[in-house]
């Protein structure tokens, strides 16, 4: 049990790792003992439908990782589940605490969150620290001259490369300082069944990076039916990888695939600056005025893979059974239902919120608005994705279809559920109705 002494928090959230962390860092050099908390929120959790929840099956396994790295060097972490204003109000009582320490986290949730644990802690006399992290640009970090922020990915990214230097990339030297970690014997590690989860078997991707496949990312990304794109997205969504060490291999192996950890920066600074999009409004607000059809019925063969659109129904159920979708075959699916079926894009940016291993707020609701054409730099709403020309030209010889649809060529696969060109001229006609 803690003594007498003042120590300080670096409490863990999206950035579960103990090499190159900003606010693990700080901590440590504090001059304080460091406690590592990590807090299984209920706020979120209660909301997961799916008590086998394969994300919350990985911050486990990955908690469990950082516990017998901390237990090697004599500290624990402290792994408490609730409100987080209740777990600081008992950390509070337990332990004398100088200061926290976290990294930043751009969600509206997260913002009242941290805002509302600062603003306790503040009563209590204790100081609330929070660092950049998880992006290698934030906020108003890179902006056009005049000081606003881009809302066109290709400028912003010019501008991101050219400000980019060896600072950006360098990563933080937490293993100098671990010995600065609080001295206690191991705190139990709560089991997932006390939090309301159970165990599976899944097998999540390594974090490691595949140096020869990033080498081919620029011919091969956009191949669903190999193993073309880095499958790092969950490491990256909870912080177990450092997106400076990635992008310092992406720097040196590929541009296009750094171009791709962009996007990433530029949808977080998106939500920043613009925190509507964050509330489900649409970044150009004339698209709120669309008239969607939101057919529950169409709705629910989308999300079962069953709308007789081969490369749609490949992709729905690889999402269902992995977690995980290959981005050229989200696209696909994304435009299938807001322009083919002309349901809420919100529908969509929801069940992929459910279902993505890698769900990241910011990056999930980009790419829909993207493909609904309501988003910052979106595909221009008359642009409308044909299954068949983008199944010919990326999976012509049908071998993602077939391995997620065997049944493709058989009586019971269904028809399809909408025709192309009476959907393609419901939709502009739909479109210009409300934005004209």
């Amino acid at each position: 049990m803690p003594g007498a002494g003042k120590i300080v928090i670096c409490w863990f959230r999206r950035d579960l790792r103990l090499e190159d962390n900003a606010a693990l860092y700080h901590a440590l050099r504090s001059g304080f003992p460091v406690l590592p908390v990590f807090i299984f929120d209920k706020n979120i959790l209660d909301d997961l439908e799916d008590k086998s929840d394969k994300r919350v099956l990985f911050i486990y396994q990955m908690l469990e990782r950082m516990q017998q790295q901390l237990i090697k060097l004599g500290s624990s972490l402290d792994i408490r589940y609730g409100s987080p204003i209740d777990i600081y109000k008992s950390l509070i009582k337990t332990y004398s605490i100088e200061a926290v320490y976290t990294n930043h986290d751009y969600e509206p949730y997260a913002l009242e969150r941290d805002t509302a644990i600062a603003e306790f802690l503040k009563t209590q006399g204790v100081n609330f620290h929070s660092f950049k992290d998880q992006v290698i640009f934030e906020k108003l970090e890179v902006v056009k001259d005049d000081g606003s922020p881009y809302t066109i990915f290709t400028p912003y990214s010019r501008k991101w490369k050219a400000k980019l230097n060896a600072f950006y990339l360098k990563s933080y030297p937490t293993k100098k300082y671990l010995s600065a970690f609080l001295q206690l014997s191991p705190i139990p590690v709560p089991d997932l069944n006390e939090i309301g989860f159970e165990k599976t078997s899944f097998s999540f991707p390594e974090k490691d990076l595949d140096t020869e496949l990033v080498k081919k990312y620029s011919d091969n990304r956009d191949i669903p039916s190999i193993r073309g794109t880095s499958r790092l997205g969950i490491h990256l969504r909870f912080g177990t990888i450092s997106i400076r060490t990635l992008a310092r291999q992406a720097q040196k192996l590929n541009e296009t695939y750094l171009n791709e950890l962009i996007w990433r920066d530029f949808y977080h600074m998106i939500l920043w600056n613009f925190p509507r999009v964050g509330k489900g409004l649409a970044f150009k607000a004339e698209y709120d005025r669309i008239q969607w059809r939101n057919k529950e019925e169409e709705f629910a063969a989308w999300c079962e893979g069953r709308t007789g659109y081969p490369i749609v129904d490949a992709g729905m159920r690889e999402l269902n059974e992995t977690g995980f979708m290959h981005n050229r075959v989200r696209m696909v699916v994304a435009s299938f239902l807001t322009k083919h079926l002309l349901i809420d894009w919100r529908w969509g940016e929801a069940y992929f919120a459910k279902k993505l291993l890698d769900y990241d707020l910011a990056a999930n609701n980009g790419g829909w608005q993207w493909a609904a054409g309501s988003g910052c730099d979106a595909a221009p709403y008359f642009r409308i994705f044909n299954p068949y020309l983008q199944t010919k030209k990326f999976d012509p010889q049908g071998k993602y279809i077939h391995q997620w649809v065997p049944e493709l060529n058989e009586l019971n696969y269904p028809l399809p559920i909408v025709d192309h060109e009476l959907a393609r001229k419901r939709c502009l006609e739909t479109y210009s109705a409300a934005i004209r």
